[in-house]
């Protein structure tokens, strides 16, 4: 089992786990990996992140690969450019929707996806002293380049995407003074829409700090002050979105999947007729896409799960209710902007508010929370635990369920209640963090 690679890549808390050392390591690994080759490195704008690159950056040149330094930009900026540049490997600093003393190393291969299991475990072996490589001799040890026009490139590649104009349309961005302060304000701009920017001024301690995807309370209350048609929010590396329609009722990922399926096979997009979610969508998204005739594929949290199966399946349209949604046509991860371009596009499109379009998406009220645990695999293969599970899941019977699942990047259990009242939800979530307490 990877002991340092979750669901999203190696995450911890900047100079404790995520140490300049273990960036080196990691950056040794990859440039020996792809010696001769070029690989490409993005980041965030926590403190931290200007370290981890120049630390990764030493690693992959000292072991004979050349290093492209895009700056900040979005996680699906560096995947976009890892295809459009010819790389053979990418990484992206950054810890998400973390806050800021975190950070993240996301390891992509030359494809633009996510490395594969294999080459994270060599990596862990090279960590722990396990795997012994070779740095390039003095004559071939990479260099070191900067490549910021890379962004233009990306940019350019999403504005070809949108057939809408935005003009007669007034949107609210929140950046988290995260990645997306590199694209988003200009993109909207760009393609005619009258832009009211928030949180766009990092100062590596600032990122999702009260704002972006995980608190959208500001958002909400400047669309409705600001006379919006609507306002976007993103997360700190901008792979992820959610949505605030004109009366700043927060439209999630289940209900932009909802919109773009829809919208997708009315016009002949959607492969199958199928959409891929995971196991966290909300019931009631499941049965409104069963109302309209589309199928969903669940599968484990995380979007490269999500991501396997489209390709696997062929499916064009996926992602996560936390705002990770994957247009396959276009990009090889979650992508925040892109996102919020393409719901922007069909409301222009349509003549339509993003209320309506959201409005017969239905939600059953859900409570998820969390407990810190010691062993998460001795908490999941509890027998007493798994009983309580299933018999909450007969209980509640088709009009609700649990869920009971091990976070990927946290010493964490997450426990989901999803019922037809807030209440009964409390009281099942409640009941099995009682139980694991006990055990």
């Amino acid at each position: 089992m990877a002991k340092y690679f979750g669901t999203d890549g190696i995450r911890g808390k900047a100079n404790d786990l995520l140490s300049p050392s273990l960036a080196l390591k990691v950056g040794e690994y990859l440039g020996y990996k792809f010696r001769n080759e070029k690989i490409i490195i993005g980041k965030d704008t926590r403190l931290s992140s200007d370290m981890l690159e120049h630390a990764l950056a030493a690693g992959m040149a000292a072991a004979g690969a050349d290093v492209y330094l895009l700056g900040t930009c979005a996680t699906p900026a560096l995947a976009y450019l890892i295809q459009e540049g010819g790389f053979e490997a990418g990484v992206m600093i950054s810890a998400s929707h973390n806050p800021y003393h975190d950070n993240g190393l996301k390891v992509f291969s030359g494809n633009g996806m996510k490395i594969s299991v294999d080459l994270e475990l060599e990596i862990e072996s090279y960590l722990e002293g396990l795997r012994k490589i070779d740095l390039a001799e003095s004559d071939d040890i990479g260099q070191i380049f900067d490549y910021h026009q890379g962004l233009d490139l990306y940019i350019e590649h999403l504005e070809d995407v949108i057939q809408e104009n935005f003009e007669g349309l007034r949107i609210v961005l929140d950046l988290a003074h995260g990645s997306a302060v590199s694209s988003g304000k200009r993109l909207f701009e760009d393609l005619g829409a009258e832009v009211i920017i928030m949180n766009d001024e990092p100062n590596g301690l600032n990122i999702n700090l009260n704002c972006g995807s995980t608190h959208l309370e500001s958002l909400q209350e400047r669309v409705v002050n600001e006379k919006a048609d609507m306002g976007f929010a993103f997360d700190g590396d901008a792979d992820r979105c959610l949505a605030v329609d004109e009366d700043g009722s927060i439209v999630d990922g289940d209900k932009i999947l909802y919109i773009l399926g829809n919208y997708m096979l009315d016009n002949g997009e959607l492969n199958h007729g199928t959409v891929v979610s995971t196991v966290m969508a909300n019931l009631g998204f499941l049965k409104s896409m069963e109302k309209q005739g589309l199928n969903v594929i669940q599968t484990d949290v995380g979007d490269k799960n999500v991501f396997k199966e489209m390709v696997d399946g062929g499916y064009k349209l996926g992602g996560e209710q936390s705002g990770h949604i994957i247009l396959s046509d276009y990009a090889t991860t979650g992508d925040g902007v892109l996102t919020a371009l393409k719901l922007t596009e069909i409301v222009a499109a349509t003549k339509k508010s993003l209320k309506t379009l959201a409005d017969s998406c239905l939600t059953f009220p859900q409570v998820l929370k969390n407990i810190t645990v010691k062993d998460k695999d001795f908490v999941m293969n509890d027998k007493t635990v798994k009983m309580k599970v299933e018999g909450v899941n007969k209980t509640l019977g088709e009009n609700g369920r649990i869920l009971v699942r091990p976070s990927g990047t946290e010493p964490l259990i997450r426990v989901m209640v999803e019922a037809e009242s807030i209440d009964t939800c409390h009281t099942y979530v409640d009941e099995v963090i009682e139980h694991i307490k006990k055990l």
